[in-house]
């Protein structure tokens, strides 16, 4: 993982992480992720890529799962600990795209964009090679990414607000040479102002399935959202399954 990336994801965000995406907390958007993933674990032990502060991971753990993970941030994961239930739910820290965890997996799953803080094409197909690596035969890959929305850009600009409220103004500002953009975010909250960027590499639901393919496995499965509504031409986001062959 490049060093801009490592950047981003300091102590101060870590602690700031869960308040900020308190949105993301809602159970009309974490119960459907929930749900989804313990379906297609199905019984079998899952490890999450970029476990972060353990949104998904502690609620998939108490239906029952048994909850791995990988955090390159070390303060993300020191928040991840603090939280009741963390203590069984094993992490290892390191790059998604090469760290190990120990055992294998019926189930590996990356949430909310989690692919695509890897900034490099190479490091994508490592990270879909790498969940292959930790899956049992017949094992599935799941991933919730968004997809790039240059369709809505006007000619000759780059940023796009994808947020605008009273606490917090969103932009992407997009490269599409590199196929890169940076997430800029500016909160007010509690009369404190605070500025958050992010860098990403986006990529294409087909890109996708192309890694994939390099890494063994096959698309079974792809829908706009964990409730499952059908993915079109007009999704702003996917969740898709890979299958690992028998």
């Amino acid at each position: 993982m490049t060093d801009e990336s490592n950047d981003v994801w300091t102590a101060q965000v870590a602690q700031d992480y869960d308040a900020a995406s308190a949105g993301m907390y809602d159970p009309k958007v974490l119960n459907p992720a929930v749900d989804f993933l313990a379906r297609r674990a199905a019984g079998r032990a899952a490890l999450e890529f970029a476990i972060g502060t353990g949104r998904v991971a502690l609620p998939l753990s108490e239906r029952g799962v048994a909850v791995s993970g990988i955090e390159m941030s070390q303060p993300m994961a020191a928040e991840l600990a603090k939280k009741p239930g963390a203590e069984s739910i094993p992490v290892v820290i390191g790059d998604m795209a090469h760290a190990t965890a120990p055992g294998r997996f019926g189930l590996v799953y990356l949430a909310f964009n989690a692919l695509t803080c890897l900034l490099t094409q190479d490091e994508q197909v490592q990270c879909f090679r790498n969940a292959a690596a930790h899956l049992d035969p017949g094992g599935l890959l799941v991933a919730e990414t968004f997809v790039p929305q240059l369709q809505r850009l006007p000619p000759g600009e780059t940023a796009r607000p994808f947020d605008v409220s009273a606490e917090h103004l969103g932009i992407d500002v997009y490269d599409p040479v590199s196929q890169r953009l940076t997430s800029f975010h500016y909160d007010v909250r509690a009369g404190q102002a605070s500025t958050f960027q992010s860098p990403h590499r986006y990529v294409w639901p087909a890109e996708m399935d192309l890694m994939a393919q390099l890494a063994g496995m096959h698309l079974v499965e792809r829908w706009a959202d964990w409730s499952q509504q059908p993915f079109t031409a007009d999704s702003d986001s996917h969740v898709s399954v890979w299958q690992l062959p028998q």
